[in-house]
């Protein structure tokens, strides 16, 4: 009988081990880190479909976009310009993304691969970013933008 019970603790236990290691590898469901990965995808989705409402919902109002030149952009500013058609993005993958959460704060960084047009001159690559995202009335918006291209070698 004393057997039993410890052959049956130990077997509890192994169960038990095993699965707070799987759940500790993997985001939670619902995860501030599934759901900032899903808005970044859902952003780079809304570029392509031209889902100006979505940029919009998912920008916060004070949001700040540094381009590959160095020139900042408010959201105004960076709506007006996808709007106009002078920026055009037919398609872009958003891969090697990583979350790093700090309460109500976030940065997510990740790599574009993109076909896009400005202004008539073809700028498709590669390009590195990085976004900060805060909580503001219990939803993620991304409040600073930075983007670097990825030198050909």
């Amino acid at each position: 009988m004393k057997r039993t019970a410890i052959a049956v603790c130990a077997v509890v236990l192994v169960f038990a081990v095993t699965a707070w290691a799987q759940t500790g590898a993997k985001p939670k469901s619902g995860s501030a880190e599934q759901e900032l990965i899903k808005l970044e995808l859902g952003w780079s989705d809304a570029l392509v479909k031209h889902d100006w409402a979505f940029i919009d919902r998912a920008a916060a109002d004070d949001f700040t976009w540094t381009d590959l030149e160095g020139i900042t952009w408010t959201k105004a500013q960076s709506l007006s310009s996808l709007r106009s058609g002078e920026d055009v993005i037919t398609s872009l993958v958003t891969d090697d993304m990583k979350v790093r959460i700090y309460g109500d704060a976030a940065v997510v960084t990740g790599r574009n691969t993109v076909k896009e047009m400005l202004k008539g001159k073809d700028i498709s690559g590669q390009y590195r970013w990085t976004d900060a995202w805060v909580k503001k009335d219990g939803r993620w918006q991304c409040v600073v933008s930075v983007a670097s291209k990825i030198a050909q070698k």
